[in-house]
């Protein structure tokens, strides 16, 4: 054996890790792929089509958990943190059932007045031009369309308190801490109208991208199951929406008319 393989040979020896050093190696790995995956961004899968025209049934997204978290007094200057705006599309945690992940848009602000007037939104006395907004064929809704009109019994306690509590003159009023968030298909959307604002602590992000989009339907995405497991088997290729991979959801502002 020659000076140089003997020196090649303690080297690889000295560089690679025993059980031990391997064992600490997978587990940092896996701590900061957790780190990564709860802190800094979360998977997410679109269920329903309350946001259709912006973002599919199916369209699996992940979500930035930092843009609109709390700064502290050390993270503003370091990192990319903003406040919430109208138009932002947000991922909150349901305030009827914070297990569940929804994704809206932000109509209103603290402050914001808010009504709606044969489907269109009505903020602060100035009519919204919404460009990112689908309309439906549905039969008329007076508490839908003229918002906070006529509201249906069966309401939540929420918004019953938001239509008790926060309302004047025919408008609601988003209190401090509080969002007023809608799905961009109005007329087939669950969303402030029928469960109240959004508290602002339940805010988890935005969404950053669509990493995939797979045909679907809301059943299997709810709670996947295994007849959906063969499907995406047999027909992952055929059924994947190409085209919105990596997709980028972007805010956009109403303008006024």
């Amino acid at each position: 054996m020659t000076l140089t393989q003997t020196v090649q040979k303690i080297y690889s020896r000295g560089r690679r890790p025993g059980p031990r050093g391997f064992l600490a190696e997978w587990t940092l790995t896996g701590l900061l792929v957790f780190f990564a995956s709860t802190t800094l961004v979360q998977a997410y899968v679109v269920p329903t089509g309350s946001m259709e025209g912006t973002i599919l049934i199916g369209d699996h997204m992940l979500v930035d958990r930092l843009a609109y978290s709390t700064p502290g007094p050390f993270g503003s200057p370091l990192l990319p943190y903003r406040a919430i705006g109208r138009g932002d599309i947000i991922a909150f945690r349901y305030p009827l059932d914070p297990s569940q992940t929804y994704v809206k848009r932000v109509i209103g602000v603290p402050g914001d007045r808010i009504r709606l007037d044969n489907r269109q939104v009505i903020r602060n006395g100035q009519r919204l031009v919404e460009p990112y907004a689908r309309h439906i064929a549905r039969p008329p809704d007076r508490y839908r369309d003229f918002f906070p009109q006529a509201p249906p019994p069966g309401l939540p306690a929420e918004a019953n308190d938001m239509l008790i509590r926060h309302s004047a003159a025919g408008e609601v009023i988003v209190p401090p801490g509080a969002l007023f968030a809608m799905g961009d298909n109005r007329e087939d959307s669950s969303d402030s109208r029928y469960w109240g604002f959004v508290p602002r602590e339940n805010v988890i992000g935005k969404p950053l991208l669509v990493y995939w989009s797979f045909d679907a339907p809301t059943a299997d995405l709810i709670e996947w199951n295994v007849p959906h497991l063969f499907d995406v088997a047999l027909h992952f290729f055929d059924k994947t929406r190409w085209e919105r991979t990596f997709l980028v959801p972007r805010s956009q502002p109403a303008e006024v008319e």
